[in-house]
């Protein structure tokens, strides 16, 4: 008998799957997408389930939409996340599930080439274009334009004359195919070996997980790329995730330079018919090679054999909205049920990667040396108690030295500093009045370049006036602390003939901007760069021999039980940026606190004895990964509602051996976007099952009623 009733998950904030009646004559089986009605709409859903019955007093199912299905390990996977999140299985399947918009039109690529005659009036910009345009192939418009040096307007003109013409172009593959052997790079002999191990995991029968580690510079990536290049071999799937994949180009050149061509990438900025091929060529098998942002895990590849998560320790791969999840986690899940290797690959590891090699969980992969031989940058205090820095100033004359020697050599400068902005206090002299959001409980940050006051947790903008608001003072308004704009005023001042340039997430032009800056980073075309973390994150700057930090202590004064090791790992990466090329570097640190372990063992090089010091100390306080977190946020639009419930759900905690439920309290960030915010805090033992806890919890609270939210975050990052 076929089955009469389908059990369909619809990609909304719902956790259980409707049932509905399978229309006579439609074929169906788990994991295809339907479509079904919903109260008063037709939705898209999927199939998680078949059995038999009449399906009489049910709706019945619109008809099956021609999309890729999902699989059997897919659908696993979603189930997993859900059940490991405490998240509406709906919402995991909203990760998963892409749709393509039928009613929007293929667009059409089209070309040009030299067809007609010279045109009457000839330019020097229409000399070039036509030059560019000889041998009659059919180039793109903007690709003929920018090899021409010229604008598009130029090429419509030499259209409209008739010397070139338009040619409709194929549609673009979704992505062309990598060659695993291109080019094979010269490898040193650790790599050689690491790479090596690497690719004999593929060809195990139970697939493993594998800690790359290596200094910055040993060429991690150069090591993984053979793995990915062997797992193309097989004719399966390799997916590289990276933390800030809209930033990455030095990286998509040097896949370009060892396959062949750049992998499919996959994150934000890639959108409409695109996105849709990309889908279904990962869905068929057809595209090899993903390297994407967090959301690229939610794929449904057909045949996954390899999955790398570069920088594996970086904070970005976790999601803090929707359903909260860490990528790198739940990449070591995925790789389990698609019996894929994963690689794990940083210079700083996460503790919790350290200890699982440590407990056998986890292989591990060394590459102790720079590539060529190279030297690790050298480490040097600047103690800011005992050297004077002029009032107003936040150069150390040390490091202001440095760079002089620096750039009379010719070479580049990095100034790190973890702050966005100009400056990230602004007050009255006159009455003290601070400017504060309206919606979050933080400082408005003021940004000169932009004459603006920016909350950074809303976004709320407001122009920076000339008066204060609250006494009406003029020119009474200063600017308290240093962002990265207010060193790029005092570096102007000191070195007035240097060209400098500042990198930050929230300068305008987007990615594209960033790219074109980090490409002209590399090639020389600026002295100096004052950045934030973004400049830590893996990039190559042959030329950059200084690296100036300007405030190590910032993290440092957190309650983050993670403080210490991200201001660690954050701070070696950006020291690692000095001496990648053929000369040395250095590093100049400045510190209130040279003492602490964190700046000692920097210094020293002895990153064995902070990690052992920082795991001995989460071992002694239960905390991850020798106990398990969960953070409930309760969340209201009025502070009343939200420590009303808060409060509620704290009479019925009913914690059980090995459980400590602490709060409610405040958040740190007690009003963000206009709700406020109390916490609780549950911290169990290992061994526990928080979520069968968190469950039973939940189902002995009162129920939320109006505007008021209550946020579980597994495993949370953010302590805020």
């Amino acid at each position: 008998m076929a089955p009469k009733i389908a059990d369909v998950l619809i990609p909304l904030a719902l956790d259980t799957a409707y049932s509905y009646a399978v229309p006579d004559g439609l074929p169906l089986k788990e994991g295809d997408v339907v479509q079904v009605p919903l109260a008063t709409r037709e939705v898209a859903g999927v199939v998680w389930g078949l059995r038999e019955g009449s399906g009489a007093n049910f709706k019945k199912i619109t008809g099956r939409i021609d999309a890729p299905a999902l699989s059997p390990k897919m659908r696993k996977f979603l189930d997993w996340v859900a059940w490991y999140t405490l998240a509406p299985k709906g919402s995991a399947l909203a990760m998963g599930l892409k749709l393509v918009d039928g009613e929007r039109p293929e667009a059409v690529r089209v070309g040009v080439r030299l067809a007609g005659d010279l045109p009457k009036r000839m330019t020097p910009a229409r000399q070039r274009v036509v030059e560019a345009a000889r041998g009659g192939l059919v180039r793109l418009k903007r690709e003929l334009a920018q090899e021409a040096g010229v604008s598009v307007g130029v090429l419509d003109g030499l259209i409209d004359e008739g010397t070139l013409e338009t040619v409709a172009l194929m549609a673009e593959p979704a992505a062309e195919a990598p060659d695993p052997d291109f080019r094979h790079t010269g490898l040193s002999e650790d790599q050689r070996a690491a790479a090596e191990t690497l690719v004999a995991t593929l060809a195990e029968e139970h697939a493993p997980v594998t800690l790359l580690e290596g200094v910055t510079g040993s060429g991690k990536t150069e090591v993984y790329f053979e793995a990915v290049a062997e797992a193309v071999r097989q004719g399966r799937q390799a997916l590289i995730l990276m933390p800030e994949i809209a930033l990455t180009a030095q990286f998509l050149d040097r896949f370009a330079a060892r396959f062949g061509v750049k992998p499919a990438t996959w994150h934000s900025g890639v959108s409409g018919r695109k996105r849709e091929r990309l889908y279904a060529g990962i869905a068929s098998g057809e595209v090899k090679v993903v390297a994407g942002a967090r959301s690229a895990l939610f794929l449904p590849y057909a045949d996954l054999g390899l999955i790398v998560v570069d920088e594996e320790h970086e904070a970005a791969y976790k999601q803090d909205d929707g359903v909260h999840y860490h990528a790198r986690d739940m990449a070591v899940v995925r790789g389990r049920i698609e019996n894929a290797s994963v690689v794990l690959a940083s210079a700083t590891p996460s503790i919790e990667s350290r200890v699982n090699v440590e407990r056998g969980r986890y292989r591990h992969v060394q590459l102790p040396e720079r590539f060529g031989g190279r030297q690790l940058p050298q480490i040097r205090p600047v103690d800011l108690k005992r050297e004077t820095i002029l009032r107003g100033r936040w150069l150390s004359p040390s490091l202001i030295g440095a760079m002089e020697e620096n750039l009379g050599r010719g070479e580049q400068v990095l100034l790190f500093l973890n702050r966005r902005g100009y400056a990230p206090l602004t007050l009255c002299r006159a009455c003290a009045h601070r400017y504060e959001c309206p919606n979050c409980s933080a400082w408005l940050v003021e940004h000169r370049f932009r004459r603006s006051l920016v909350c950074h947790h809303c976004g709320h903008v407001e122009r920076t006036p000339q008066a204060c608001i609250s006494c009406g003072s003029v020119d009474s308004l200063t600017s308290c602390g240093p962002g990265v704009e207010r060193i790029a005023e005092e570096v102007a001042e000191l070195f007035p003939n240097k060209r400098g340039i500042v990198l930050s997430s929230d300068f305008p032009g987007g990615t594209e901007r960033l790219r074109r800056e980090l490409a002209a980073i590399a090639d020389g075309e600026f002295d100096i760069v004052i950045g934030t973390q973004l400049v830590a994150k893996g990039h190559n700057f042959p030329l950059m021999t200084l690296v100036g930090v300007l405030d190590a202590d910032i993290g440092l004064t957190s309650g983050d039980p993670r403080a210490a090791e991200r201001t660690f790992q954050l701070l070696q990466q950006v020291t690692g940026r000095a001496g990648r090329g053929e000369k040395p570097g250095r590093a100049l640190v400045q510190t209130w606190q040279p003492d602490h372990p964190v700046i000692a063992a920097l210094v020293s090089g002895d990153a064995e004895r902070f990690y052992r010091e920082e795991t001995r100390v989460r071992e002694m306080a239960g905390l991850p990964p020798f106990g398990r977190l969960a953070s409930l946020i309760v969340s209201a639009a009025e502070r009343e509602a939200a420590e009303a419930h808060a409060r509620a759900m704290a009479k019925v905690t009913e914690p059980p051996p090995g459980v400590t439920v602490l709060g409610p309290a405040e958040a740190p960030l007690a009003l963000i976007r206009g709700r406020y915010r109390y916490r609780l805090l549950v911290k169990t033992e290992r061994e526990v099952d928080l979520q069968a806890y968190l469950r039973a919890w939940m189902a002995r609270c009162p129920k939320v009623r109006g505007n008021t939210r209550v946020t579980i975050d597994v495993d949370p990052q953010s302590f805020l």
